[in-house]
């Protein structure tokens, strides 16, 4: 049996994740996922790759905003959830354009000091329209400020398998995925193209081409070389390396820790 074993969110790109016990399904991903993100002085979306001290920085969703704060000395701002501002700005992602809401000013101050580089917090309105990649979309479907698609999938037997690869363990954090579930033989989840949760019809589309983000130890922000050199030797195709999936939801609804999964349809593996 398929089971959902962890789930995750990260509300400000590329700054520390949120484990969580369910997740509402959105347009667009996982409530509150990659709503917020950091932009340099051209606009353009600031991420670990540039600045790995965003590690460091760890969120907590309160009833009156999201609680930022660095990991080692606690030091912390509050920010609305909704922006104190009305103020759009024009924001680049990967050469893609879409606007994007200014938070406030404290919070451009507050980051651009404990990062030690200019930058704005922004904010995704729902009326922002950001569409996966025709190649891969299902049905015109949206996502947030993630890197293309709104969820990322990985197996625990994947990871179980990757780790018996690595004299050091990593933690799963180095992958930054949404969903994680359990059972099945390594990398099940690249052939997985149609599959339900609770009632809530998800798709594989994509396998999910990493980056040197997983080269980033999470607590401390010290670059490495794995996993990505292991994996090189066994996930690599077309000079990319890749683990999980990349997957789009239909509809709204809701899905917990414990969920069974249900495989309604298969596909081939890029691997096979």
């Amino acid at each position: 049996m398929l089971q959902v074993s962890q789930l995750y969110i990260y509300p400000i790109k590329s700054l520390g994740g949120i484990s969580i016990s369910s997740a509402f399904i959105t347009d667009r991903g996982f409530q509150y996922d990659r709503r917020w993100m950091l932009v340099d002085d051209t606009n353009r979306f600031l991420s670990q790759r540039e600045i790995a001290a965003m590690a460091l920085l760890r969120v907590e969703i309160l009833a009156n905003g999201l609680k930022v704060y660095h990991k080692e000395d606690q030091h912390s701002i509050t920010i609305p959830l909704l922006p104190a501002v009305d103020t759009t700005i024009t924001v680049d992602i990967w050469g893609i354009s879409c606007e994007a809401q200014l938070v406030q000013p404290a919070a451009d101050e507050w980051f651009s000091g404990i990062l030690g580089i200019p930058c704005r917090l922004v904010y995704m309105a729902d009326e922002t329209i950001v569409k996966v990649d025709e190649q891969y979309t299902v049905n015109n479907d949206l996502t947030s400020f993630s890197d293309g698609y709104p969820i990322l999938m990985i197996s625990d037997a994947s990871f179980e398998d990757l780790n018996s690869k690595i004299d050091q363990q990593l933690p799963i954090n180095r992958f930054r995925p949404n969903l994680v579930f359990t059972g099945g033989e390594p990398f099940i989840e690249d052939t997985m193209k149609e599959f339900i949760i609770n009632g809530c019809t998800f798709y594989g589309v994509k396998p999910s081409a990493r980056c040197v983000v997983t080269t980033i130890n999470q607590d401390t922000a010290e670059k490495g070389k794995e996993p990505l050199k292991t994996l090189t030797t066994y996930r690599r195709k077309d000079a990319k390396v890749y683990f999980g999936q990349n997957v789009i939801a239909a509809g709204k609804g809701n899905i917990h820790v414990g969920d069974e999964i249900s495989i309604v349809q298969k596909k081939e593996s890029l691997f096979q």
